[in-house]
């Protein structure tokens, strides 16, 4: 069965992040935390279950997953969807025609793809059939698809041949999306397969930006894949929390907060 398409509120996305880094929590702690009320956060939580972006138990809510494994294909296209949209929209107005880039894992630079649809000249390396498939509508893109294991729950190419794949390319940009963000500036990924091709993919571009949803600060993960002084560009759809700012400053990482 198809997983609910939800475009979760700011309110809702810090009642994720707080359930995320905690565990579990009840409703009563929910309620206190946002400033709202028991019903507010009922029907939260409703919306989010029925999304399967949170479990329910008798009183209070968790996580579906842990730091060791990713939510589900559909599950993390529908987190946030809307803020997504507006991401991909921000990237692609900055992209320009006639130019080379790298596409790597993720329902945002999916988005991202959506949104290059009406770019000329482009030469996309990707390591993502959704991306490859989404792009190769676009007569003025020049699509090339890593080879390697073919990941089936979300048909991203993983493993040393999608390396050594890419090791081949210089490109003039790479759009990367990213897992979590942890509060000690290291973006973070779950299959360390998928982090070896995402590294590659970062020392293979000329510049990096890196396109990352408010429910992405503070997530955790098991594998390290970059730190911020590794971006040159963030592109993200809220003010990002303390200590971000400072963090981005240290880095010299300019950021951009799309809009709707």
């Amino acid at each position: 069965m198809a997983t609910p398409h939800v475009n979760t509120n700011p309110r809702q996305i810090r009642l994720l992040d707080a359930v995320r880094a905690r565990g579990s929590m009840t409703v009563e702690q929910l309620a206190e935390m946002l400033g709202v009320t028991l019903q507010t956060v009922r029907r939260d939580v409703q919306r989010l279950a029925e999304a399967q972006l949170l479990a329910r138990f008798h009183g209070g809510v968790r996580m579906p997953g842990s730091t060791i494994e990713n939510i589900a294909h559909r599950q993390r296209e529908a987190l946030n969807a809307e803020g997504k949209a507006r991401i991909a929209r921000a990237v692609a107005a900055q992209v320009p025609n006639d130019c080379s880039l790298i596409l790597n894992i993720g329902t945002t630079t999916e988005a991202i793809a959506k949104a290059l649809l009406q770019h000329r000249g482009l030469r996309v390396i990707t390591n993502n059939l959704n991306v490859a498939t989404i792009l190769s509508a676009n007569p003025g893109c020049e699509v090339i698809v890593a080879g390697g294991a073919v990941r089936a729950r979300d048909l991203g190419i993983i493993g040393e041949a999608a390396v050594d794949f890419i090791r081949q390319f210089r490109v003039d940009i790479a759009l990367i999306g990213i897992s979590g963000i942890e509060s000690d500036g290291t973006l973070r990924d779950f299959d360390y397969r998928e982090v070896k091709v995402a590294q590659t993919i970062i020392r293979q571009a000329r510049e990096v930006w890196l396109a990352a949803d408010g429910s992405k600060f503070n997530r955790p993960a098991m594998v390290e894949l970059a730190t911020l002084s590794q971006i040159d560009r963030l592109f993200t759809d809220v003010v990002p929390p303390d200590p971000f700012p400072a963090l981005l400053a240290d880095a010299q990482v300019r950021w951009d907060t799309a809009r709707a």
